[in-house]
């Protein structure tokens, strides 16, 4: 439904900014750069789990809306945010959010510009994050010959979020690297900020690392091979799937709101980055998205989080067989 909601009100804003919509922000020249623009809503129903303090619900407001500014390659130079509060909330859960959004703030090194307060239904905090780059970094512009490359690790966020929804139990050690992931991610500000100078294209995880695999090859219009034994899925992510009955690869696909970056590269420029990152595959000519398992070459299934629908694709199937 979420899908349908975005092509319905795409028939209706004409007029856009330098950039038709599609990325992980929008963008408008200005001299010699672009300024980046960008708006990501939270909503404690749907995006908060009970274990979640409210210092990290207000962190991740701030990040969330940060990454999407860093996928495009871009520096962030400010912040804004409007608060939807609840008449009846709790003023020691929303000093908590107001100090966790501080804290961020700090963080990123990035001023708050505005902010505005209204009466709602459940705490929302609807974010803007702007930036500022000389070379914009789009979902459109992976080429055949580029390398397919993942900052950081996937599925530790959806292996905690899946343990702490069915009460499965592991050692301390594996919830505190799984929670660590789920309740406090950071976006790759540093890792965007060099990618602009070298990559074809960038997108951030935010519903799931085969979600946004889809995109960049169906907006790019090419073929991207994946490798699976390239996934760079930590010790701890294996064995919670191996606990909660589920295929790793599977878990590090649909795995959303990880906020790493997954960027095309040319592989002749690759070994010029100053960031740590896995190559996990290569775009070909043609059109889909392919992963090869256990020596096996399939199309990859379509995984990931989308609103309304309120699911993560396949998390329950086993789709690698």
């Amino acid at each position: 439904m979420e899908r349908e909601i975005i092509e319905l009100f795409m028939k209706h804003l004409k007029i856009q900014g330098d950039l038709p919509l599609g990325d992980d922000a929008g963008a408008i020249k200005l001299g010699n750069e672009w300024l980046v623009a960008t708006n990501d809503m939270l909503v404690r129903k749907t995006d908060v789990p009970d274990i979640m303090t409210p210092e990290q619900v207000g962190f991740k407001a701030v990040t969330m809306n940060v990454s999407d500014v860093a996928a495009m390659g871009a520096r962030p130079v400010g912040f804004l945010f409007s608060l939807g509060v609840p008449g009846d909330i709790d003023m020691d859960y929303l000093d908590g959010v107001a100090r966790g959004i501080g804290d961020a703030l700090e963080f990123y090194n990035l001023p708050v510009l505005s902010a505005d307060t209204n009466e709602a239904d459940d705490l929302i905090i609807d974010g803007i994050a702007l930036g500022r780059t000389g070379r914009l970094l789009r979902r459109s512009g992976a080429r055949p010959g580029d390398l397919v490359c993942v900052t950081g690790d996937i599925g530790r966020a959806l292996a905690g979020l899946l343990l702490w929804k069915h009460g499965v139990d592991v050692p301390g050690r594996i919830r505190r690297s799984l929670y660590e992931k789920l309740l406090e991610p950071r976006a790759r500000v540093a890792e965007g900020t060099e990618l602009s100078g070298y990559a074809n294209a960038a997108i951030d995880i935010s519903d799931g690392l085969s979600k946004e695999l889809h995109l960049l090859a169906r907006m790019s219009g090419v073929r991207i091979e994946v490798d699976a034994e390239r996934l760079p899925v930590r010790k701890e992510a294996v064995e919670a799937a191996r606990a909660l009955g589920i295929s790793a690869v599977e878990m590090a696909l649909a795995s959303g709101e990880e906020f790493e970056l997954v960027f095309t590269i040319p592989e002749e420029v690759a070994e010029s980055l100053r960031v740590e990152f896995t190559v996990i595959g290569r775009i070909e000519k043609g059109n889909g998205v392919y992963i090869t398992i256990g020596g096996k070459r399939r199309e990859m299934p379509l995984l990931g989080w989308e609103h309304l629908n309120r699911k993560v694709y396949g998390t329950y199937r086993t789709l690698f067989r």
